[in-house]
């Protein structure tokens, strides 16, 4: 449905249309068969601000007369040629052009009787007379950028260009679309972290923490063009700005280049050539690019750091340092460590060869997973670093004098969903300090810095332990049950002090938010294989489920005779009801066939507004049927009748959807005889 290849462009396009029959341009007649050349008039992209384009894709806060838009999404155009539009002769395609060279992209949009989500397509949703008015879906994962749009247009006599320059499309990411990676589904949360443009900066000291309002200006006339501008010097092929990964990190090296091409040192050499203050900058247009940026300050002190969360002092010093956290999926890494993602601008070492620093999971960071991608032993040491001060001696070597264990890291802040407000949000970075699971996550990232003898190691790992799920595994509507095996390899004693964590997670491998959480007193015997019993009660996680009911239990722990670190996670899902379809009598072509459908609502919660979509048999559209509410614990039956027109073996597709459930489906092989 749909292509893209690299492609170069003329060197001039004008705005003139392109006969390509051959030939040379012909005279288009005023006659309205469809004999004659289809030609485009003109073209309406509904781009006005109070529009429904820009309104519905939350685009109407730009003040731009552009058409800015929102991936993964619908977007309608008005078409108007020089003779009424014959769907059995005329054809009509929109091509859209991404960048000028040859790492460009060409993306071909074909007219489509019905939309499918998930694909670049079209459908003429409304004629009048000449004007023919358009639905375009767009792709949730393509890439964000500036479009050059063409409208061909195809007739019995030929084909036309028609280029739609200077309208050109604006594409960005879409935090309101599912399926896009940076996919946001609290809408609260969307309006402060996308739409929010006055946010607040944070600063001073951790015993005094001074507060003022800082103005993105992100909507701004020319920014959004600036921002575009500027990802084009980041000379990564627009093929990768789909994902956020790339352009994130991209943006991050891209503002603090060295070789006076960054954005930070442009802007400070200008502040400096017009003797301004930079506390009194109080729009920062350079953090306008997208992905949900919310800004985050962290309080501490530093200049160098390493992986074993030293910190060496050469006063005078920074006593705050921001940066950005943006919201997106991780599917590089494992699942569980999408969600808020550390981007910072102003890194003090390279990375890959370059100065940037992120994104990082927080998660990451949180449990000391060091190794995953990208630069978590940097934010792990911004947060966890011990302060070391040194004193000089007369022969110019350093003796150290004294250190401050926990004096970095500290009230990492954020403003307020929805207000002005101050959140510490050091708890989403750290465990409390001291805590058994904080120094198991130091631990685990000082085994991988530069001196991974700086905490004792283990005298032996002779204690495994696995999760284990029974069959198929739990239901949703039910208590989940899992079992915790441990097993002592050593003909010794050993005890711990288990810590879990089971936290929903999205199918796109984000964290919502943590159910439960606890700890369980440990004793093996010599040799002896424990099975401990775990359960989470669905009272506990009925109220936090999404999407498909996913979930991530993380078990830790320390044996106290070895040191040892026990370390084990499992994702399960709670798995939903099928759909029961049964046949009544055989199935005919040209006869009406009834089926039942049978569900039972799992919950002891009252379903609303629930939806069956019903497809397949041979069946040119999928039936719909709005059904109501479902009481809890209920059992709904459907009698739906068919008129099979095609002979042999057939499925029979249903789905029931609606916010507390959804995958549940199910299917019924059907052979319909001949007449």
């Amino acid at each position: 449905s749909s292509s893209s290849q690299s492609f170069s462009l003329p060197a001039e396009m004008s705005r003139s249309y392109t006969n390509t029959t051959g030939g040379p341009s012909a005279s288009v007649s005023a006659a309205t068969t469809s004999d004659t050349l289809l030609k485009v008039h003109s073209v309406d992209f509904l781009k006005s601000k109070d529009g429904p384009n820009r309104r519905e894709h939350h685009t109407d806060v730009y003040f731009s007369d552009k058409l800015i838009i929102r991936r993964g999404q619908t977007f309608q155009m008005w078409i108007e040629f020089s003779r009424p539009f014959n769907p059995k002769s005329d054809k009509l395609e929109l091509q859209l052009k991404l960048g000028d060279s040859s790492t460009g992209i060409l993306i071909s949009v074909p007219l489509v009787n019905v939309l499918e989500d998930r694909r670049w397509e079209m459908k003429i949703v409304e004629q009048k007379d000449k004007r023919v008015r358009l639905a375009v879906n767009t792709l949730p994962s393509a890439s964000i950028g500036c479009y050059k749009v063409t409208v061909e247009s195809f007739s019995p006599r030929g084909k036309l260009l028609f280029p739609c320059t200077p309208n050109d499309v604006y594409l960005l990411f879409n935090p309101w679309c599912e399926d896009d990676a940076v996919y946001l589904d609290n809408e609260a949360e969307r309006k402060e972290y996308v739409l929010n443009s006055m946010g607040r900066i944070y600063y001073g000291t951790v015993q005094q923490i001074g507060t003022r309002t800082w103005n993105f200006a992100q909507f701004e006339q020319d920014i959004l063009e600036a921002c575009l501008f500027i990802l084009e010097r980041g000379q990564v092929a627009m093929t990768e700005w789909r994902d956020p990964v790339i352009v994130s990190r991209m943006v991050s090296a891209l503002v603090t280049r060295h070789r006076g091409e960054a954005i930070m040192y442009i802007i400070w050499k200008i502040m400096c050539f017009l003797n301004l203050k930079p506390h009194k900058h109080i729009s920062l247009h350079q953090n306008s690019l997208r992905s949900c940026f919310r800004p985050i300050l962290l309080h501490f002190c530093k200049l160098q750091t390493n992986n074993n969360k030293t910190l060496y002092i050469n006063f005078p010093c920074r006593n705050f340092h921001v940066w950005n956290e943006s919201w997106m999926t991780r599917p590089d890494l494992p699942a569980g460590y999408g969600g808020w993602q550390v981007v910072d601008a102003t890194p003090q070492e390279p990375s890959q060869g370059s100065y940037r620093c992120g994104p990082t999971s927080i998660f990451a960071v949180r449990n000391g997973q060091v190794t995953l991608k990208f630069d978590t032993p940097f934010v792990f040491a911004e947060v966890n670093s011990d302060r070391i001060y040194w004193q000089k001696k007369t022969d110019g070597s350093f003796s150290q004098v004294r250190v401050e264990k926990n004096t970095i890291g500290q009230s990492i802040s954020t403003k307020a969903v929805g207000s002005d407000a101050r959140v510490d949000i050091t708890h989403l970075y750290k465990y409390p300090e001291g805590s058994a699971e904080e120094r198991i996550a130091v631990e685990r990232a000082s085994r991988f810095g530069t001196k991974p003898t700086l905490y004792p190691s283990p005298t032996s790992n002779d204690v495994s332990v696995e999760i284990l799920m029974d069959g198929a595994g739990p239901l949703i509507g039910g208590d989940a049950k899992l079992s915790i095996v441990l097993k002592n390899k050593s003909s010794s004693q050993r005890t711990a002090s288990l810590l879990y964590e089971v936290m929903v997670m999205y199918y796109t491998g984000v964290l919502k938010t943590t159910v439960k959480k606890d700890k369980i007193p440990l004793t093996l015997r010599p040799q002896e294989t424990k099975t401990i019993p775990w359960t989470l009660q669905y009272k506990e996680y009925m109220n936090h489920l999404v999407d498909q009911g996913a979930l991530k239990l993380t078990v830790t722990g320390r044996v106290n005779e070895t040191q040892q670190i026990l370390a084990k996670e499992f994702n399960f899902r709670l798995r939903t009801p099928d759909l029961i379809i049964t046949p009544q009598g055989d199935a005919v072509v040209g006869k009406e066939l009834t089926v039942k459908i049978t569900f039972q609502n799992p919950l002891s919660q009252v379903l609303r507004n629930v939806l069956f979509r019903i497809e397949g048999l041979a069946m040119q559209s999928v039936r719909k049927i709005a059904y109501g509410d479902v009481d809890k614990l209920a059992t709904v039956t459907l009698t739906e009748k068919f008129i099979p027109t095609v002979a042999g073996p057939q499925k029979l597709l249903a789905s029931m959807d609606c916010r507390l459930l959804t995958q549940v489906h199910g299917v019924a092989n059907i052979v319909v005889r001949p007449k």
